[in-house]
């Protein structure tokens, strides 16, 4: 299993930045890729950018491209999200969440408790 811990939310103003983290435990050695998701509550869960565990590959949604910065660091089973220019409707609470070769690619299997980010207008 993999264990995932998320932290960094808080409160910010509109046009702040706020960084994420994510620290993954557990069997990390089966990760394929890592991604960053959010939801609020009522609506559906929506993706927001994941990284390829191997070379670092990179795929942001639109509604952050330019904006929101996925990254890793291996060596210490960290993700990242710098998140910049922040807007109102930003406003969710925040998950990672592991993808792994045992439990099948494109399952996101494993999942940290959400961090809440609240932007004000």
């Amino acid at each position: 299993q993999v264990q995932l811990v998320e932290s960094g939310g808080g409160l910010v103003q509109a046009g702040g930045s706020l960084r994420l983290s994510c620290a993954a435990s557990g069997r990390t050695f089966s990760i394929y890729r890592m991604g960053w998701f959010r939801q609020v509550p009522g609506k559906e869960r929506q993706f927001v950018a994941r990284i390829s565990w191997s070379d670092g590959s990179t795929y942001d949604a639109d509604s952050v491209k330019g904006r929101f910065t996925i990254s890793r660091d291996n060596a210490k089973n960290m993700v990242y999200l710098q998140m910049n220019m922040l807007k109102p409707e930003d406003t969710a609470v925040y998950y990672c969440a592991a993808d792994t070769v045992v439990t099948g690619i494109g399952t996101y299997a494993y999942w940290g408790q959400g961090t809440q980010v609240t932007v004000s207008s």
